[in-house]
């Protein structure tokens, strides 16, 4: 028997640890990969599709009565690989659940996936002048149901649940939850007149626009009111009075007082009352 030479011993110590050290950085690069995949894969010529969520609410609600279309991204996602290209989405509007009326109160656009990503939409507009109520009678409220169907890219994939959306949307706008000490709803008729939703769709808007007048107390007032003034304590902004009568109640008061907008105004919300109060009086 021959024995190998501590030469050749070595020689075969260092190919075999050139090898291993191989073998382990493929390893690692491999492991790596799959550390970097936020998404399952499993078998990607065959992908699956499937809806993020079962429902979503959407409401005109305070957003300017000159916005008269609203664009929903409905999300989706695929189970499976991506691709370069976009990929059509297959689906179908289930008329059982539907009440709303396609080109009346709504329209559908391409759906799609992106390229080199896993997330898609499903894009419907939502079309205001085609939205009953008041707030006088009451706002009609309206539901569109997708189903997810199979084409050449995509199979609906986990449960039936994932594979069904309703979308409910309407052009309401409520009173705001603005509470008293006694934990009702208020609104302070001295400094706003009577209620009426076109008041808070217009105090909303000229709230807005102190993001780019005074940006810094704009961000304070967000805080403490909301984005949108959901919760006025006692319907009292009195941290902020000054400003409110100067950059809000002063171009409310000036807009629904000039005769110019009257008919506008009339014909979007017959029942508007005309008696907001000069904050300066």
């Amino acid at each position: 028997m021959k024995i190998m030479s501590n030469h050749k011993q070595y020689n075969m110590s260092r190919f075999l640890g050139k090898v291993y050290a191989v073998v382990a950085f493929f390893c690692i690069v491999a492991f790596s990969s799959c550390e970097d995949t936020d998404y399952m894969t499993y078998d990607t010529s065959n992908n699956g599709i499937y809806f993020l969520s079962d429902t979503m609410q959407y409401s005109f609600s305070v957003t300017p009565i000159e916005q008269r279309t609203h664009l929903v991204k409905i999300p989706v996602r695929v189970m499976g690989g991506i691709s370069d290209v976009a990929r059509p989405i297959n689906f179908e509007v289930i008329t059982d659940t539907t009440t709303a009326e396609e080109g009346v109160q709504y329209r559908i656009g391409e759906a799609v996936v992106l390229p080199d990503s896993i997330n898609g939409f499903i894009p419907v507009e939502i079309l205001r002048d085609g939205l009953k109520g008041s707030n006088a009678e009451g706002y009609e409220r309206y539901r569109l149901g997708l189903r997810l169907l199979s084409n050449d890219y995509f199979i609906p994939t986990l449960n039936v649940l994932n594979q069904k959306f309703v979308l409910n949307f309407d052009n309401s706008v409520e009173q705001p939850n603005w509470l008293s000490a006694d934990g009702e709803k208020v609104w302070i008729e001295r400094e706003l007149g009577k209620w009426h939703p076109l008041k808070l769709i217009k105090m909303v808007e000229y709230f807005h626009a102190l993001e780019e007048i005074l940006p810094e107390t704009y961000e304070k007032m967000v805080v403490a009111y909301g984005e949108n003034l959901e919760h006025i304590p006692f319907g009292d902004p009195n941290l902020y009075r000054t400003i409110f009568r100067k950059y809000i109640y002063k171009p409310m008061y000036e807009y629904f007082s000039d005769p110019v907008n009257r008919d506008v105004i009339l014909a979007e919300f017959p029942d508007f009352p005309f008696d907001f109060p000069n904050p300066f009086a």
